[in-house]
């Protein structure tokens, strides 16, 4: 599974732009919602997202307007996936240098290392300022996962 792609992982049914999120408890409903439709996780999963945060702050928002939520493996995860719920407008977080968050990765992994290549892919793809604005500039979700695609066969 280390190897799987991205653009498997993060289906085009797995993301969506512009939801309307009122705090951070509906950015992450929203991006546990897209796991629980792709079939990755069940309802459980989002609560436990959600109950990181409470439990350990706003680690989850791992750069300027942008959060990585998950949660542990365990039960409420079917298989490994992910999410990209793009926010109308951004909320708060609590982080003190990164907020407010416009975009929620949702992740989920059966184990502790079967996402790492991915996760490693995605970090190098975010990771770049002027990739990351263009793909939070694009509004249809099938070019957003077009987008990843062309960037992993570039790789």
């Amino acid at each position: 599974m280390a190897d799987t792609s991205l653009s498997t992982l993060l289906p085009v049914e797995a993301i969506v732009t512009g939801i309307a999120a009122e705090d951070w408890r509906a950015a992450i409903r929203a991006a546990g919602e897209l796991l629980v439709a792709g079939g990755a996780v069940t309802a459980d999963y989002t609560e436990q997202m959600q109950a990181a945060v409470e439990e350990y702050g706003p680690y989850i928002v791992i750069a300027p307007g942008l959060a990585l939520a998950h949660a542990r493996p365990g039960e409420a995860v079917l298989r490994t996936g992910m999410s990209w719920a793009h926010l109308a407008r951004p909320v708060p977080f609590g982080h003190p240098q990164n907020d407010p968050v416009e975009l929620v990765i949702g992740l989920a992994a059966v184990d502790h290392d079967g996402h790492s290549g991915a996760l490693s892919r995605l970090a190098r793809m975010l990771g770049d300022t002027e990739r990351l604005r263009a793909l939070m500039r694009i509004r249809e979700p099938s070019a957003v996962h077009e987008a990843i695609t062309e960037y992993e066969g570039g790789e």
